[in-house]
């Protein structure tokens, strides 16, 4: 296949990543299909998670984030994340099959069978359980919860043009649980943080759709990228606009100062410069563009975090 080299890489993986290189030959397939090797999806996943712990801290007094927590979360987002895009992979596998960019995935390529597919899948949920086991009982079940997002979410390319919507359910639940996990309840903070985040992951996964907006068109597959067309622009500045806003309402709300605001404006930068470079009909562009957005989500993080130690020595 003309998108798959002959050791097997996927079309769009990291250059050179380590997973490619290190993990045993048998073993890489199923590291592709829990994308190591494309770890942005992750850090994604992590990022609404330690922002609400972090602010979750300054709203019990400040202080430095808790570190084991900050590596649970980050260990469960890699897992969870696997798990997603494994169960993805297996609904998803005849329509990869159709599209440039993922028919080299180790399903349709024939890497991995859908049964090995579906004992991956199990092994990564129950990894995942393990770690959503060292929390406290509310988080416990509100992470069990979040499983009907993950589940729906394959399905809604066949019926709206919103999946990124659903998608954004799913990748900022970690904003109510990190909250979760720290203060043991939720309270307006977190739930207008996953507002943001809801927010932010519509503007990153439409730059991310306008990569297969060609094929999806000749398959029936719909996105926003399809829904919104030469409109793009606009409502990209629409979603980082409202997300910032929320983010920024949200830090408020947990008592985050100057330091934690000053983050959501070199945020804003960040994504002023997204929207200056975004070429619609540059598909490599707009990976680049799409990956970028682990900084945004860091610098308001560094923010969060930054701002909680401060309170606590002042």
């Amino acid at each position: 296949m003309s998108d798959q080299s002959t050791d097997g890489r996927v079309a769009d993986a990291v250059n050179r990543h380590w997973a490619d290189h290190w993990v045993p030959a048998r073993f890489r397939p199923f590291a592709r299909m829990a994308r190591l090797e494309r770890p942005i999806g992750w850090w994604l996943l992590l990022l609404p998670c330690w922002w609400s712990i972090a602010l979750a801290g300054t709203s019990q007094g400040g202080g430095i984030a808790d570190i084991k927590l900050l590596v649970l979360f980050m260990l469960g987002a890699v897992l969870m994340r696997g798990a997603g895009c494994t169960f993805n992979d297996i609904v998803d596998r005849h329509i990869d099959a159709k599209v440039a960019r993922t028919r080299s995935r180790p399903i349709p390529s024939g890497q991995v069978s859908v049964g090995q597919a579906r004992l991956f899948l199990v092994a990564q949920a129950l990894l995942a359980f393990i770690i959503l086991l060292q929390f406290n009982g509310f988080a416990i079940w509100l992470g069990i919860a979040s499983l009907a997002t993950v589940a729906i979410y394959p399905f809604m390319k066949r019926y709206t043009y919103w999946p990124q919507l659903f998608l954004g359910f799913a990748f900022n639940w970690g904003a109510l649980l990190g909250w979760a996990a720290v203060v043991g309840r939720l309270d307006w903070a977190p739930v207008i943080l996953y507002a943001g985040g809801i927010c932010w992951t519509l503007a990153y996964d439409t730059i991310y759709a306008h990569q297969d907006k060609e094929d999806d068109m000749l398959i029936g597959v719909k996105s926003t990228a399809l829904r919104f067309g030469v409109n793009t622009h606009k409502w990209l500045a629409a979603f980082f606009l409202a997300a910032l806003a929320l983010i920024d309402a949200a830090g408020w709300m947990a008592g985050a100062g100057l330091v934690f605001h000053m983050s959501i404006a070199l945020a804003g930068m960040h994504g002023a410069w997204q929207l200056a470079r975004l070429d619609t009909d540059n598909p490599e562009r707009c990976l680049k563009l799409f990956r970028s957005n682990k900084l945004f989500g860091l610098i308001i993080f560094a923010g969060a975090a930054g701002d909680s130690l401060i309170k606590q020595v002042l």
